[in-house]
């Protein structure tokens, strides 16, 4: 992955930004991207680090059991995986693998909506006798329709999120770590 773009320099609408390009904007570029999508799974992963077991039903409603050994898998390979995306050390395999598990987070949001109303019809009536309890735009987002178009946006955000999550991390796998990782340091890389 010497030169990201495809095309030779007499392509480029200003040819004398090539070597910039190629050299600098690229590989910040990438590092840049590596650090959000690695610096984000590591923000996802170390609260599963504090309680490893913590996902044991959430795999094994996937089908892998035993939860309590994937449940700390999974931790170690958000929070490890996410660190080494971060520097570029093996970084096709852990962000393949980091890319595998996220699709199966789509699948996961997808398959499992949050379903049709935020507040059950008696929260609904207890709020409607305590309107204290929210703020004139939380009445007006709530009680309409029990949170309905709320739990909407969540949902849309929740597969947005994990479909980036998964592109960026595929992304990742399928171009390495780039000009500014360890694995290019190392000379070695998959």
């Amino acid at each position: 992955m010497e030169e990201m773009t495809s095309g030779p320099r007499e392509r480029l609408i200003l040819p004398f930004m090539s070597s910039f390009y190629h050299n600098v904007a690229q590989p910040i570029g990438w590092v840049v991207f590596r650090l959000i999508i690695g610096g984000l799974l590591m923000v996802e992963g170390w609260p599963k680090i504090l309680n490893p077991f913590g996902q044991a039903g959430f795999v094994e409603a996937f089908g892998l059991y035993p939860g309590w050994f994937f449940s700390p898998l999974l931790a170690v390979m958000q929070f490890v995986g996410g660190f080494l995306i971060v520097i570029g050390f093996l970084t096709r395999p852990v962000a393949l693998a980091n890319a595998v598990m996220l699709a199966m987070t789509i699948y996961f949001h997808v398959t499992r909506p949050y379903g049709d109303a935020f507040l059950t019809p008696e929260g609904i009536a207890f709020l409607k006798d305590n309107l204290e309890y929210l703020t004139a735009d939380g009445q007006a987002r709530l009680l309409k329709d029990g949170g309905a178009a709320f739990l909407e946006q969540v949902q849309m955000k929740a597969e947005f999120n994990s479909i980036f999550w998964t592109a960026g991390a595929a992304i990742i796998a399928a171009f390495g770590g780039g000009k500014l990782s360890l694995d290019r340091a190392l000379r070695k890389e998959f």
